[in-house]
This record gives structure tokens, C-alpha cells and sequence, in this order.
């Protein structure tokens, strides 16, 4: 499932980063790995707000799309 479908506050393992090579790295270099904990934050006019080894990330809907939980 999408990260775009986790409840707020609900703490998931990322099972999968899809895209192309360019996304994966980006989000690599975020801090989106396979096997770590990602946690929504908040969700604000279409972004996401998660929390990524202890650091909060804004990211699009677009992206959070791509990773999978």
C-alpha cells in the first residue's frame, strides 16, 4: 500500500521505493529506506509530512505515491 493510505501517527516499514533511478536515490538521500520506520506527521494541502530517522521531511503526494509501506 502507498504511503498516502497510512494513518497519522501510525508507524510503518517501507517495503518498496518505485520510480525511476533519479527518485530512488533522491529519496535514498532523504532517508527512505527499504526496511526503516516512516511515520505521517501531517498531511497539508497535498503534502505529507513524515518522520524519517528522527528528522521530519515535507514531501508531495507524488513521491509518497512511490513508496511503498
Amino acid at each position: 500500500m502507498p504511503l498516502t493510505l497510512a494513518k497519522i501517527g501510525e508507524i510503518n516499514i517501507i517495503k518498496k521505493i518505485g520510480g525511476n533511478p533519479e527518485v530512488k536515490k533522491h529519496l535514498e538521500n532523504l532517508g527512505f529506506i527499504v526496511g526503516g520506520n516512516v511515520t505521517v506527521i501531517n498531511e497539508i494541502g497535498g503534502n505529507i509530512i513524515v518522520n524519517v530517522k528522527e528528522a521530519r521531511i515535507a514531501i508531495s503526494r507524488e513521491m509518497a505515491n512511490k513508496i511503498m509501506i
